[in-house]
Formats: structure tokens, C-alpha cells, sequence
């Protein structure tokens, strides 16, 4: 199966068994906004939950807030959003389609990459055991200059990136002849910097309406809340403010589901430090954010560190966690250090001193700051594509299966009367009721017990639980796990201790 065709199935599924639906699909959607079904939204919200923990709970000197998305618009000049946050965009003349320059260029990096994957590949085929790796990258005259060319782009790329070269970037694109994905055209305009914030009004009328923007990310939240939380919370440095809200950015170019959106969520933590100490935090950040990431158990492999080729306005280091998405590595998490310039900015901007006074030291300064970032969308995705695959089993039949963390499965066992009568039923909906209070499980008694075992392993439950005539006698249950599909006998006491080692924290983190 192709990446492209991976990924279609990924969409499908998330609509058909109740993750994400297009939004306002009944009047032909709206573009690059999506709706979380009954299954996506409990996801979700475990997603979000299993981050709150990790962060806030299990950290005694980070605390969370959740501050509006409507704030005064000079936070936002004082952020460096309203000079700064543009996206470089080009139009191709002959399909009348937008698209970022910085990202056309990436992917034709990506697809180059892929090139040399190819060659590997064919060539660790070819020679076997044989084979060896390094010695073909440097002697195989096609995949060095893949490599070669590569670099070179690169370079060219992060020059431009870093003066704000627009007519560099458009140069790099006419140069590597990169044509439009829809029109296969290569007549492109010039490269313009567009804002990518929404703007709004406040007030009872047009005329006294004051022009607002919604918020482009959460962070900003968190900064000009620093005092208040500071001082009610008695907090001293270092110490961290986490927050999860909706932010929304005017994307042109939305693509890629659920990934790139105009309405998003993201899960902030700003965690405030003295100044000279950055660098040190910054690698601690870097490590414990990746460590949560593989707590999951996604795969070691699909995750890679990327220093920005150019560092923002703020910020004086800064790298992403890049996961494999199915359509490459791409950006999961920022970490980022981002000195003194938001609390100093909004100290010149608002005339109020944010300053904060550190007793060990006995001196008044304005704290440096740590920040890691994730969207929650795109965690999401990370989640569903990494879960979702076919798999053929020993009798030749195949089923599609779900392999979501169970610490994150929308509903954590589901309970199956083999039979719709003899009692089975009542004694289920008995079992659905005594375990409801821990866990989110579901009821299903239609259709042949192997057609119910499919439809939990494609919504990804981790537990089926199915009810027999010997249950009658004996109170006991047969537990189905959904990855090995192993199957045992259990008490109800067996079973709770079987379903709570599986999902409680403490077996994750």
C-alpha cells in the first residue's frame, strides 16, 4: 500500500467508524475545519487528558490556567503577530491555486528523500546480509547526488529563510523547475507574505466596535497571566504554566485532513526559568518531551528531532519533534527558548512591570522562558494513522484493526452477550453497569460474536468481554485482548485488575 493510499483509508476510517466528520458536510463542508465524532472526541479528549496529567499533575511546579480566546488587541502587536506572522505564498497562474513556497519546497526535499530511501531499499534487497548501508551512501554516484543536491537546496533555503528573501525562495523554486501539484504548470507570481490571523469586532455597534483578533495560538494566555498565577500561587522559579485551547489560524493553504487547520487545539506549556540557565532547560525539555511521546509506544522510529533552519523573532534555540505521518515527517511539537521578549514586550506595552523578584538571589528580573508546544489535532492523527493497519491472520482471513494506546481508546471494553437470550443480555447490561463507573465500555449484542470481535478491533477497544451459559453458572467472563487475541477465563475481580493494568497512568508514564 502506497503513502497516498494509507492515508485515504485513514480519512475514510475516522469517518466511518465516528472519529472526524467533515465540517458542515451537509451544505459541501467548509474547507480545512472538521467536526470530532462520538468516537474522535472521547479520543481526543484521552489525548488531551493523558498530557494534562503528565505535565501539570505529575509536576509539582507546573500549574495550568485556561484564559479567553478573545483578548485586548495590542497583546497581539506586542506578540509581534500582527508584523510578523505571514506565510509566503505563490499562485500558479494556470490552476488559480495558492500554495505555500516554503512547503513546495520542502516537499520536493521530502520527495528526494524518498529517492535515497528507494535506492536503499533496492539495493539492501539486492546484496542482503551483505549489505552495507554507509559504504552505499557514499559510493552509489545516483544517491550521492540525491545527497548532494539535497544539501544544496538546503543551503540555498535556509539562507533565504533567515533575510526574508522572497525573491531568493521563488528563485529556488524556478530553479528546480517545482510545477504545481494540480495543473502541472511551472508559471507561477511572485512571492507575497500573507497574515494569517482572523480578525473580529466587540461592541453593540459597527461604529463603536472595537477590532479584535481571535487568538493565533494560547501562549500569549499564559504570559500576560504571569503575575496573577505567580502571585496567588506562590510559585517560585522555576516553574511552569500549562494551558490547552482552540486557536485559530487563516490558513490558505489547509490541506493534509486533519493536520493543517483554521480551527485547532493545541496543549502550551511555558515554564519560566532564570535568565543564563535556557540552554540547560532547553535540553531537559527536548528529552522529557520525547520520552512522553515514546511512552505511547508508537515507535521509536517515527520520531526525529529538527532544528528550525530559521529561529523565530522570540526565540534564541528552537527544534521540532517531527513524527512520520503518512505523508513523511512532519512537525508534531515545538520546544522552544524563548528568551525574555514576550514578558518584556508586554512590560513596555502595557506599562505594567512584570518583573519577578527572586528571594535566594535578591534581585528583580524579568524570567526567561521554555516553551514546548503540541497541537492536539495532529497528535491525533499521529495516534490514528500510527494505529490503523490490516492483518492477515493464520486461517488466511484478514481484519482491519485499530492498535490504538489503550490509556487512549475512546472506549476501554465492550461488553458481548453471545447469545440475545437465556438471560445473556441482563446478565451484560448487569456487568455494563458495575464497571461504568471506571471505565467508558459499551453494549453491543448484534450480529455473529466474530462480526462484533471485527467492528471493536476497527473503533480500537482493547477489551472484549463476552458473556456465556457458564457465566450463568459461575460468574466468570471471557476477556478478548485486541492486539494478540488471546482470549481467558476471568472473575469479575480478575477482570477489573486485567482492565485497570492496561489503562491506568501508572503502566504508561
Amino acid at each position: 500500500m502506497t503513502s497516498e493510499e494509507k492515508f485515504k483509508k485513514v480519512v475514510s476510517h475516522a469517518k466511518e467508524y465516528g472519529f472526524v466528520f467533515q465540517s458542515s458536510e451537509i451544505y459541501d463542508g467548509l474547507s480545512a475545519v472538521y467536526d470530532y465524532g462520538q468516537n474522535g472526541t472521547e479520543l481526543k479528549n484521552n489525548i488531551k487528558d493523558y498530557w494534562w496529567k503528565a505535565m501539570v499533575q505529575l509536576n509539582d511546579n507546573i500549574v495550568g490556567i485556561d484564559s479567553s480566546i478573545l483578548m485586548h488587541p495590542t497583546i497581539w502587536k506586542a506578540s509581534g503577530h500582527v508584523d510578523a506572522f505571514n506565510d509566503p505564498l505563490i499562485d500558479n497562474k494556470d490552476s488559480k491555486k495558492r500554495y505555500r513556497a516554503d512547503v513546495l519546497i520542502e516537499d520536493f526535499i521530502a520527495k528526494t528523500e524518498s529517492k535515497v530511501k528507494k535506492e536503499i531499499l533496492k539495493a539492501k534487497k539486492k546484496f542482503g546480509d551483505k549489505f552495507d548501508k554507509q559504504q552505499f551512501l557514499e559510493t552509489n554516484n545516483r544517491v550521492v547526488h540525491y545527497q548532494n543536491k539535497i544539501k544544496s537546496i538546503h543551503n540555498d533555503f535556509s539562507k533565504a529563510l533567515e533575510n526574508d528573501d522572497l525573491i531568493g525562495m521563488k528563485k529556488i523554486i524556478d530553479d528546480l523547475e517545482i510545477a504545481c501539484p494540480v495543473s502541472g504548470s511551472k508559471n507561477w507570481t511572485e512571492i507575497k507574505q500573507f497574515n494569517l490571523m482572523f480578525g473580529t469586532k466587540l461592541g453593540a455597534s459597527s461604529e463603536s466596535a472595537m477590532d479584535l483578533y481571535l487568538r493565533p495560538e494560547t501562549a500569549q494566555g499564559i504570559f500576560v497571566n504571569f503575575l496573577n498565577v505567580q502571585k496567588t500561587g506562590r510559585l517560585k522559579i522555576p516553574f511552569g504554566i500549562a494551558q490547552i485551547g482552540k486557536a485559530f489560524r487563516n490558513e490558505i493553504v489547509a490541506r493534509q485532513f486533519i493536520f493543517r487547520m483554521r480551527e485547532f487545539e493545541q496543549m502550551e506549556m511555558q515554564f519560566f526559568i532564570k535568565p543564563g540557565t535556557q540552554k540547560e532547560w532547553y535540553i531537559k525539555w527536548k528529552e522529557d518531551r520525547m520520552k512522553w511521546h515514546l511512552s505511547l509506544g508508537l515507535g521509536k522510529e517515527n520520531y526525529r528531532f529538527h532544528d528550525h533552519e530559521k529561529l523565530a523573532h522570540y526565540a534564541d534555540a528552537a527544534c521540532d519533534i517531527e513524527f512520520n505521518f503518512p505523508f513523511g515527517f512532519k512537525e508534531l511539537e515545538g520546544i522552544h527558548s524563548r528568551t525574555d521578549f514576550d514578558l518584556s514586550n508586554h512590560e513596555k506595552f502595557s506599562s505594567k512591570k512584570l518583573k519577578y523578584f527572586d528571594s535566594n538571589d535578591n534581585e528583580s528580573y524579568i524570567p526567561y522562558v521554555l516553551e514546548t508546544s503540541i497541537g492536539v489535532d495532529r497528535m491525533f492523527l499521529a495516534v490514528f494513522s500510527n494505529s490503523l493497519c490490516d492483518e492477515k491472520l493464520e486461517d488466511g482471513s484478514s481484519r482491519t484493526v485499530l492498535k490504538l494506546p489503550a490509556i487512549l481508546a475512546p472506549v476501554k471494553a465492550t461488553i458481548l452477550p453471545l447469545l440475545k437470550k437465556d438471560g445473556l443480555p441482563e446478565i451484560a447490561k448487569g456487568l455494563v453497569e458495575k464497571l461504568k463507573t471506571e471505565y467508558r465500555v459499551s453494549y453491543d449484542e448484534k450480529d455473529a460474536i466474530g462480526r462484533r470481535y471485527r467492528r471493536q478491533d476497527a473503533l480500537g477497544t482493547p477489551f472484549c468481554i463476552t458473556i456465556d451459559h457458564q457465566s450463568k453458572e459461575d460468574n466468570t467472563f471471557t476477556l478478548r485482548e485486541r492486539d494478540s487475541m488471546i482470549q481467558e477465563r476471568l472473575n469479575f475481580d480478575e477482570l477489573l485488575k486485567k482492565i485497570d493494568s492496561a489503562v491506568s497512568i501508572k503502566s504508561w508514564i
